[in-house]
Protein backbone atom coordinates (compact mmCIF):
# COMPACT_ATOMS: atom_id res chain seq x y z
CA UNK A 1 0.00 0.00 0.00
CA UNK A 2 1.17 3.43 -0.80
CA UNK A 3 0.71 4.78 2.49
CA UNK A 4 2.58 2.37 4.31
CA UNK A 5 5.63 2.72 1.38
CA UNK A 6 5.46 6.37 2.19
CA UNK A 7 5.62 5.76 6.10
CA UNK A 8 8.96 3.70 5.57
CA UNK A 9 10.59 5.95 3.51
CA UNK A 10 9.76 8.60 6.13
CA UNK A 11 11.08 6.64 9.03
CA UNK A 12 14.29 6.53 6.75
CA UNK A 13 14.39 9.98 7.23
CA UNK A 14 13.52 10.55 10.47
CA UNK A 15 16.69 8.49 11.69
CA UNK A 16 18.47 11.05 9.96
CA UNK A 17 17.11 13.81 10.94
CA UNK A 18 18.03 12.13 14.21
CA UNK A 19 21.90 12.00 13.61
CA UNK A 20 21.20 16.14 13.30
CA UNK A 21 21.50 19.31 15.81
CA UNK A 22 18.45 21.15 16.07
CA UNK A 23 18.69 25.04 17.32
CA UNK A 24 16.72 27.89 17.09
CA UNK A 25 15.64 30.76 19.16
CA UNK A 26 12.16 31.17 16.82
CA UNK A 27 9.09 29.97 19.29
CA UNK A 28 5.73 29.41 17.30
CA UNK A 29 2.78 31.06 18.40
CA UNK A 30 -0.27 28.43 19.60
CA UNK A 31 -3.41 29.52 18.26
CA UNK A 32 -2.22 31.43 14.66
CA UNK A 33 -3.62 29.28 12.28
CA UNK A 34 -6.52 28.23 13.90
CA UNK A 35 -7.60 31.89 14.94
CA UNK A 36 -6.76 32.78 11.18
CA UNK A 37 -9.18 30.41 10.16
CA UNK A 38 -12.46 31.31 12.88
CA UNK A 39 -11.60 35.02 11.93
CA UNK A 40 -11.74 34.80 8.08
CA UNK A 41 -14.04 36.92 5.99
CA UNK A 42 -15.20 33.78 3.71
CA UNK A 43 -16.36 30.56 4.77
CA UNK A 44 -15.45 27.97 4.59
CA UNK A 45 -12.17 29.87 5.19
CA UNK A 46 -9.53 28.70 2.46
CA UNK A 47 -6.27 26.87 3.30
CA UNK A 48 -4.48 27.30 -0.13
CA UNK A 49 -2.04 24.21 -1.13
CA UNK A 50 1.57 24.88 -2.48
CA UNK A 51 2.19 21.60 -4.20
CA UNK A 52 4.23 20.66 -7.28
CA UNK A 53 3.31 17.28 -7.41
CA UNK A 54 1.66 14.13 -6.19
CA UNK A 55 1.82 10.35 -6.14
CA UNK A 56 -0.91 9.63 -8.17
CA UNK A 57 -0.87 12.87 -10.24
CA UNK A 58 2.86 13.45 -11.01
CA UNK A 59 3.66 16.98 -11.54
CA UNK A 60 0.55 18.85 -10.92
CA UNK A 61 1.98 22.30 -11.72
CA UNK A 62 5.44 22.61 -14.11
CA UNK A 63 5.91 26.29 -13.66
CA UNK A 64 6.34 25.88 -9.57
CA UNK A 65 7.48 28.91 -7.97
CA UNK A 66 6.63 28.85 -4.58
CA UNK A 67 6.64 31.80 -2.97
CA UNK A 68 5.09 33.28 -6.00
CA UNK A 69 2.40 31.28 -5.44
CA UNK A 70 1.84 31.70 -1.69
CA UNK A 71 1.91 35.69 -2.83
CA UNK A 72 -0.64 34.68 -5.27
CA UNK A 73 -2.66 32.84 -2.76
CA UNK A 74 -2.32 35.93 0.12
CA UNK A 75 -3.32 38.62 -2.62
CA UNK A 76 -6.35 36.26 -3.48
CA UNK A 77 -7.56 36.03 0.12
CA UNK A 78 -6.54 32.95 1.54
CA UNK A 79 -6.62 32.25 5.04
CA UNK A 80 -3.90 29.90 5.64
CA UNK A 81 -1.21 28.16 3.37
CA UNK A 82 -0.88 24.82 3.11
CA UNK A 83 2.99 23.47 2.04
CA UNK A 84 4.06 20.41 0.77
CA UNK A 85 7.46 19.51 2.31
CA UNK A 86 7.48 15.42 1.56
CA UNK A 87 10.17 15.41 -1.15
CA UNK A 88 10.42 11.45 -2.23
CA UNK A 89 6.57 11.47 -3.40
CA UNK A 90 5.23 15.08 -3.53
CA UNK A 91 8.66 17.06 -4.43
CA UNK A 92 8.04 18.69 -1.32
CA UNK A 93 10.58 20.92 0.57
CA UNK A 94 10.96 21.97 4.00
CA UNK A 95 12.81 25.18 2.12
CA UNK A 96 9.95 26.15 0.45
CA UNK A 97 8.48 26.61 3.61
CA UNK A 98 11.28 28.56 5.28
CA UNK A 99 11.13 31.08 1.74
CA UNK A 100 7.23 31.34 2.22
CA UNK A 101 7.77 32.29 5.94
CA UNK A 102 10.14 34.71 4.85
CA UNK A 103 7.58 36.43 2.31
CA UNK A 104 4.37 35.86 3.42
CA UNK A 105 2.14 36.94 6.70
CA UNK A 106 -0.45 34.10 6.48
CA UNK A 107 0.46 31.56 9.04
CA UNK A 108 1.61 28.07 7.30
CA UNK A 109 0.06 24.48 8.00
CA UNK A 110 3.54 21.95 6.99
CA UNK A 111 1.56 19.45 5.30
CA UNK A 112 3.75 16.26 5.81
CA UNK A 113 4.08 12.66 7.02
CA UNK A 114 4.78 13.85 11.06
CA UNK A 115 5.89 10.46 12.90
CA UNK A 116 8.73 12.21 15.07
CA UNK A 117 9.35 15.10 17.88
CA UNK A 118 12.04 15.66 15.70
CA UNK A 119 9.61 16.67 12.96
CA UNK A 120 8.14 18.55 15.17
CA UNK A 121 10.78 20.73 16.42
CA UNK A 122 11.94 21.14 12.91
CA UNK A 123 8.58 22.41 12.15
CA UNK A 124 8.98 25.25 14.55
CA UNK A 125 12.29 26.39 13.07
CA UNK A 126 11.75 26.06 9.56
CA UNK A 127 8.52 28.85 9.86
CA UNK A 128 5.09 26.32 10.56
CA UNK A 129 2.41 27.46 12.82
CA UNK A 130 0.48 24.34 12.53
CA UNK A 131 1.16 20.53 11.40
CA UNK A 132 -1.24 18.23 10.05
CA UNK A 133 -1.07 14.78 12.13
CA UNK A 134 -2.54 11.70 9.98
CA UNK A 135 -4.73 8.95 12.05
CA UNK A 136 -4.11 6.64 9.35
CA UNK A 137 -0.44 6.86 10.18
CA UNK A 138 -0.40 5.63 13.72
CA UNK A 139 -1.95 4.49 16.82
CA UNK A 140 -3.97 6.98 18.03
CA UNK A 141 -2.05 7.00 21.10
CA UNK A 142 0.88 7.88 19.51
CA UNK A 143 -0.35 10.57 17.76
CA UNK A 144 -1.93 11.88 21.27
CA UNK A 145 1.91 12.90 22.76
CA UNK A 146 2.63 14.14 18.77
CA UNK A 147 -0.15 16.55 19.34
CA UNK A 148 0.68 17.59 22.90
CA UNK A 149 4.30 17.27 22.17
CA UNK A 150 3.64 20.11 19.23
CA UNK A 151 0.95 22.18 21.30
CA UNK A 152 3.76 22.84 23.66
CA UNK A 153 5.97 24.39 21.16
CA UNK A 154 3.38 26.56 19.99
CA UNK A 155 2.39 24.55 17.20
CA UNK A 156 -1.36 24.51 16.24
CA UNK A 157 -2.53 21.00 14.70
CA UNK A 158 -4.93 19.48 12.08
CA UNK A 159 -5.74 15.90 12.97
CA UNK A 160 -6.52 14.06 10.08
CA UNK A 161 -9.09 11.51 9.50
CA UNK A 162 -10.67 9.34 6.53
CA UNK A 163 -13.14 7.45 8.23
CA UNK A 164 -15.61 6.77 10.86
CA UNK A 165 -13.41 4.25 12.95
CA UNK A 166 -10.23 6.27 12.65
CA UNK A 167 -12.72 9.43 14.35
CA UNK A 168 -13.56 7.74 16.81
CA UNK A 169 -10.41 6.26 17.61
CA UNK A 170 -8.40 9.53 17.74
CA UNK A 171 -11.59 11.42 19.80
CA UNK A 172 -11.62 8.38 22.45
CA UNK A 173 -8.00 9.14 23.41
CA UNK A 174 -8.11 12.82 22.93
CA UNK A 175 -10.01 16.03 21.88
CA UNK A 176 -8.27 17.76 18.93
CA UNK A 177 -9.51 21.50 18.45
CA UNK A 178 -9.10 21.21 14.50
CA UNK A 179 -9.98 17.92 12.55
CA UNK A 180 -9.54 17.22 8.95
CA UNK A 181 -11.33 14.82 6.69
CA UNK A 182 -9.55 13.58 4.05
CA UNK A 183 -12.07 12.72 1.05
CA UNK A 184 -8.40 11.22 -0.46
CA UNK A 185 -8.19 7.38 0.70
CA UNK A 186 -4.22 7.63 1.59
CA UNK A 187 -3.58 3.70 0.20
CA UNK A 188 -5.95 4.11 -3.03
CA UNK A 189 -5.44 7.37 -3.37
CA UNK A 190 -8.77 7.13 -4.74
CA UNK A 191 -10.82 10.59 -3.56
CA UNK A 192 -14.65 11.21 -3.31
CA UNK A 193 -16.03 14.60 -1.67
CA UNK A 194 -19.08 12.24 0.04
CA UNK A 195 -16.29 11.23 2.93
CA UNK A 196 -16.73 14.71 4.96
CA UNK A 197 -20.72 15.28 4.64
CA UNK A 198 -21.00 11.20 5.99
CA UNK A 199 -18.74 11.63 8.60
CA UNK A 200 -20.03 14.90 10.05
CA UNK A 201 -23.14 13.50 11.69
CA UNK A 202 -20.07 11.91 14.19
CA UNK A 203 -17.80 15.03 14.90
CA UNK A 204 -17.77 15.88 18.29
CA UNK A 205 -19.76 19.86 18.80
CA UNK A 206 -17.61 22.60 19.04
CA UNK A 207 -14.79 20.93 16.69
CA UNK A 208 -13.40 23.16 13.62
CA UNK A 209 -13.83 21.24 10.51
CA UNK A 210 -11.99 21.31 7.30
CA UNK A 211 -12.65 19.16 4.46
CA UNK A 212 -9.37 18.41 2.65
CA UNK A 213 -9.03 17.21 -1.18
CA UNK A 214 -11.67 16.86 -4.31
CA UNK A 215 -13.26 20.09 -3.81
CA UNK A 216 -13.16 21.56 -7.29
CA UNK A 217 -16.60 24.34 -7.69
CA UNK A 218 -18.35 26.73 -6.00
CA UNK A 219 -21.12 23.95 -5.51
CA UNK A 220 -18.92 21.60 -3.73
CA UNK A 221 -18.02 24.78 -1.88
CA UNK A 222 -21.62 25.75 -1.19
CA UNK A 223 -22.48 22.36 0.10
CA UNK A 224 -19.65 22.26 2.58
CA UNK A 225 -21.01 25.80 3.72
CA UNK A 226 -24.64 24.83 4.12
CA UNK A 227 -23.11 21.66 6.27
CA UNK A 228 -20.91 23.95 8.49
CA UNK A 229 -17.83 22.93 7.33
CA UNK A 230 -15.84 25.72 8.72
CA UNK A 231 -12.34 25.48 5.93
CA UNK A 232 -11.42 23.86 2.96
CA UNK A 233 -8.19 22.69 2.07
CA UNK A 234 -7.89 23.05 -1.65
CA UNK A 235 -4.41 22.61 -3.66
CA UNK A 236 -4.83 20.90 -6.92
CA UNK A 237 -7.95 22.44 -8.40
CA UNK A 238 -5.84 25.96 -7.66
CA UNK A 239 -2.18 24.71 -8.17
CA UNK A 240 -3.43 24.05 -12.54
CA UNK A 241 -5.32 26.62 -12.70
CA UNK A 242 -2.86 29.58 -15.27
CA UNK A 243 -4.81 32.35 -12.75
CA UNK A 244 -4.97 32.36 -9.10
CA UNK A 245 -7.09 35.06 -8.03
CA UNK A 246 -9.62 33.83 -10.50
CA UNK A 247 -9.39 30.14 -9.24
CA UNK A 248 -10.42 31.38 -5.99
CA UNK A 249 -13.06 33.62 -7.03
CA UNK A 250 -14.57 30.62 -8.75
CA UNK A 251 -14.26 28.10 -5.99
CA UNK A 252 -16.56 30.91 -3.94
CA UNK A 253 -19.05 31.79 -6.82
CA UNK A 254 -18.02 35.26 -7.64
CA UNK A 255 -17.84 36.78 -11.32
CA UNK A 256 -14.58 37.19 -12.30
Amino acid sequence: MLLTEILNSKQLEVQKLKKTEINSERKAVSGTFIEALQNHRESPALIAEVKKASPSKGIIRHDFQPVKIAKEYEEAGAACLSVLTDGPFFQGSLHYLEEIRKNTSLPLLRKDFIIDERQIEESVIYGADAILLIAAAMPAERLRLLYEHAESSGLDVLVEVHSLEELKSVTAEFSPSLIGINNRDLNTFHTDLATTFSLLPHMPEGVLIVSESGIVSSDDVSRLKASGVGAMLVGETLMRSENINSAVSSLYGYAD
